[in-house]
């Protein structure tokens, strides 16, 4: 911001000076009425790059006659309120300059300028500038000191700003840590060992990443057994745009999202099917992103070639950000280290998004996107929100704005949770935020619940799905009475039972549960998560009691023993470690598995995702029958959604040999004419679509359609995730409706 307002006084002829402070950008300006205008429409009118302006305040002041227009020095203000940008990926200047043999920054892997390079990964407080960045061990050189003093150049005031001369460099190591090679000689011996098929741990913006041959099928499975993950996706990393199109349909929106600023994996349909299954088993998606710092360009440059490129570190446990720490953490998988000598102050994985109904839709919430800041028209109490305990991310209130973290991931590990709390405390430092409440889910078992309670601070718990619908309103900047429709796999119910399909009303400050779906047993409590083949019996025993274990052609009871059958039945007519759950994302498991497709899974939404797969590929207009029944135990007009007539008709039409795929596509169009009956039931004209079962690209779009043919108005999540990791947007709001309800 401040190279652009010094360049444009000085176009004007104005005197007087521009500076950071952690309040925003403070200007002092001398001049003719006239020209002061002029820089006012500018600053509203122009489009920056990577900028937002929120708001302009102005005041008169007494005239001091200042000599000349300058950059002062950065002030810290009593008021933090600047926002931190987001690492943004390498411009096309800077990748021109890297690939130009004439240019000084020829093949220089860090190679940035005024809007590009990171950011967020590098600073270590605010105001911006380069003393409080990671970069401030390295003093830039004649060269890059006349740039950076220089108006005219891109990087007049580049805080990343550097060269091979006075910047950081890069080494290979072997898996020991002992240096091979180093600089321009360091990267061409570690594309050599990628082309021969070894796994090289390459040390990149927001931490690590484990490279190696996309076409090599040994190596693919070499990765997925040392990284221990068995069927999850592998991301993938194309030399170029062109590549990319070679292999998958791209949309005009999908290109332009895949070369954006923001340069997230985007997930695009596979139309060769030339590289080994392996990578997504399963699935007729690839997870793709381009070069997006200059170390990525040159080395996919001389490569020619698509690569594995998945996150530096083992199943459940953060990214590796530090040398020393993927020696030890990543040691046994790659069998080379590619690093480099600028400290890595937080772990930002690849940001994952999908285009939807033509519009981006961010599934995973990291690099070029976060730190996102959603700003409230009516300002928030300093609040700490630490969000759920899967795809986890959380938040800071700070006057009108609330800032999110970047993705965080599963507290399933000891090391997940120890960096889940590292982090919050570095993000409270950035944003100099002093928490005076602190609000979590319900959930008593989540490790951001406990985490809350240890803060010695007062903490607001609010209901999960409750907190995925106010922040989809958040986003969506809705303030009137809404419909919630709020799907996904877990969620802590006020009855203390499993809730995951429910339609809340919404509207001062307050909810109502007016419909869910009709419950079932999940036998085994949490193991029901990871193996579908339970959520089937669950259901199928809700519909026929004992009788599914005299019935010999149902496919999820053939998975289990005599012995686990005997076990099933007697826990479930004891009611022994058997949950009772409402959830959507447990009845796409249920079904899934009742038509084959998954028992177990791998990883979250497996079965879930080999349903939409499934399902797109046979599309139909036909649906099931099921009914909408008045709860008799509630003196609310609520309603329970009873799937029963559904889940039968599903098991006729396989007696009757009808393919999985049309069985899947019936079974998603009744769950869209389910939300169209209710909201016609309730007549609520905005329906908000949230929850983890909402990344599902068929329900979505179909829900959206036909909602609008109803004449509602349907509101998805787009910036935000509607999975979990749009959990703390919404708890910070619901907690300060408590607040203010308890004043």
């Amino acid at each position: 911001m401040r190279p652009y307002v010094f360049r444009i006084a000085k176009k004007l002829g104005l005197r007087g000076w521009v500076k950071n402070t952690t309040e925003g950008v403070i200007i002092e300006a001398e001049g003719r009425v006239k020209d002061i205008c002029d820089l006012l429409t500018k600053l509203s009118n122009d489009e920056l790059p990577n900028c937002v302006i929120r708001k302009i305040e102005k005041a008169e002041l007494k005239y001091r006659g200042y000599k000349d227009f300058e950059i002062a020095t950065s002030a810290m203000t009593p008021n933090n309120s600047t926002l931190v940008q987001p690492d943004m990926a390498t411009c096309t200047d800077c990748t021109a300059e890297i690939f130009d043999p004439n240019n000084r920054r020829y093949l220089y892997p860090f190679t940035s300028c005024s809007v590009c390079g990171p950011r967020y990964s590098i600073i270590e407080s605010m105001p911006y500038d380069r003393a409080n960045t990671t970069m401030k061990n390295f003093s830039m050189c004649k060269e890059c000191s006349i740039e950076y003093d220089d108006p005219s150049s891109r990087r007049f005031h580049t805080q990343t700003n550097c060269c091979a001369q006075c910047g950081p460099a890069v080494e290979l190591w072997d898996s020991k840590g002992n240096p091979l090679f180093l600089k321009d000689e360091a990267i061409h011996k570690a594309i050599l060992e990628i082309q021969n098929g070894r796994i090289v741990a390459l040390k990149g913006l927001g931490g690590f990443h484990l490279i190696t041959d996309a076409f090599n099928r040994d190596a693919v499975l070499k990765l997925r057994k040392r990284k221990k993950r068995k069927h999850k996706p592998f991301a993938m990393m194309f030399p170029t745009l062109g590549t990319v199109k070679l292999h998958c349909r791209v949309s005009k929106k999908e290109a332009t999202l895949l070369t954006s600023n923001e340069s997230p994996i985007v997930l695009l349909k596979n139309k060769s099917h030339e590289f080994p299954s392996e990578i997504a088993p399963d699935n007729p998606y690839l997870g793709i992103m381009l070069p997006y710092t200059p170390l990525h360009h040159i080395i996919m440059e001389e490569l020619g070639t698509p690569v594995v490129a998945t996150s530096g570190n083992i199943s459940d446990e953060p990214i590796c950000i530090d040398e020393n720490e993927a020696l030890e953490r990543l040691g046994e998988i790659a069998d080379l280290f590619l690093v480099h000598n600028r400290p890595i102050k937080r772990r930002v994985d690849d940001s994952v998004a999908r285009v939807i109904m033509n519009k981006v839709t961010v599934i995973r919430s990291a690099r070029g996107y976060s730190p996102h800041s959603v700003y409230i028209k009516n300002k928030v109490p300093d609040l700490l929100a630490v969000g759920g305990h899967l795809k986890n991310t959380f938040s800071v209130a700070n006057g009108n704005y609330i800032h999110m973290s970047q993705h965080i991931g599963d507290l399933e590990t000891l090391e997940a949770f120890n960096n889940f709390k590292d982090e919050i405390k570095s993000f409270e430092k950035l944003f100099d935020s002093n928490p005076k409440s602190i609000t979590c889910d319900k959930h008593p078992g989540y490790m951001s619940t406990q985490y809350a309670e240890t803060r010695n601070l007062p903490v607001i718990p609010v209901q999960h799905h409750y907190a995925h619908v106010l922040g989809c309103m958040a986003e969506n900047k809705i303030e009137k009475t809404a419909l919630g429709v709020c799907w996904d796999g877990t969620g802590y119910g006020d009855d203390k039972t499993i809730w995951g399909g429910e339609f809340l009303s919404v509207s001062d400050r307050s909810y109502n549960r007016v419909a869910h779906f009709r419950t079932f047993p999940l036998p085994g409590g949490e193991k029901a998560i990871k193996e579908p083949r339970r959520a089937a019996i669950g259901i199928l025993y809700e519909i026929f009691g004992e009788e599914i274990f005299k019935m010999n052609d149902l496919k999820p009871t053939k998975t289990f023993s005599i012995q686990q059958l005997r076990i099933l039945k007697s826990a479930l007519s004891k009611k022994i470690n058997t949950n009772t759950t409402s959830s959507a994302g447990r009845m796409f498991d249920a079904v899934s598995s009742i038509l084959g497709l998954c028992h177990f899974n791998d990883f979250e939404g497996q079965a879930a995702m080999k349903m939409e797969f499934i399902a797109e590929a046979h599309k139909t207009e036909y649906k099931y029958n099921y009914s909408l029944n008045l709860c008799p135990d509630t003196d609310l007009s609520s309603i329970i959604i009873d799937w029963e007539q559904m889940i039968i008709s599903i098991i006729d039409d396989l007696k009757a040999k009808t393919h999985a795929g049309i069985i899947s596509a019936k079974f998603h169009n009744t769950l869209t004419d389910i939300i169209v009956s209710v909201a016609n039931y309730f007549k609520l004209k905005n329906v908000v679509l949230t929850g983890g079962c909402f990344q599902n690209k068929y329900l979505l779009e179909s829900a959206i359609i036909h909602l609008k043919k109803e004449g509602f108005r349907p509101y998805y999540n787009q910036m935000i995730p509607s999975n979990d990791g749009g959990l703390a947007l919404g708890q910070i709001i619901g907690a300060s409706y408590n607040m203010e309800q308890k004043e």
